[in-house]
């Protein structure tokens, strides 16, 4: 499992994060029957990029936390070999600002993060309180796995 980094801010996430997301993201895929040799692209900005990027695809003028855009349909075959299923964006501003509001760190706020979005690359949603429920559900279990509890 492969997470391609793109930082587009002049902190780099640590390498104990980026290991961490490499776990988050073989326990998904092997939880969902998916090849290990799949691959995220994940980016890392600041809030008035992912605002850009939130315009652009969402027709939302404001920063978020985490955007994801999967190319990889639910229920669909996964061709063989490496498959990107997706990218995942995180402001890193918001998540220092969420780190703040829910009294952790932000390796924290941005493991949950990235959990969330390679999530939505699998299909979840939260767009009503059942679908909420189970993806939150799969963000904590996934979470513990690398230690990184609420």
């Amino acid at each position: 499992m492969a997470v391609l980094v793109n930082s587009e801010t002049s902190r780099q996430l640590a390498p104990e994060v980026l290991a961490a997301m490499e776990k988050i993201a073989e326990a998904a895929l092997n939880e969902h029957g998916l090849p290990p040799e799949a691959e995220i692209s994940l980016t890392v900005c600041d809030n008035a990029a992912i605002r850009e990027i939130n315009k652009k695809w969402r027709q939302v003028d404001a920063p978020t936390d985490v955007l994801s855009f999967p190319l990889w349909e639910k229920g669909k075959a996964v061709p063989a070999g490496q498959v990107l299923l997706g990218d995942i964006v995180i402001s890193l501003e918001k998540a220092a600002v969420q780190a703040e509001e829910y009294g952790h760190s932000l390796e924290r706020e941005i493991l949950y993060l990235f959990t969330h979005g390679v999530l939505h690359l699998l299909g979840y949603d939260h767009m009503n309180e059942a679908d909420r429920r189970k993806m939150r559900a799969a963000e904590e279990k996934l979470l513990q796995a690398v230690g990184a509890k609420r």
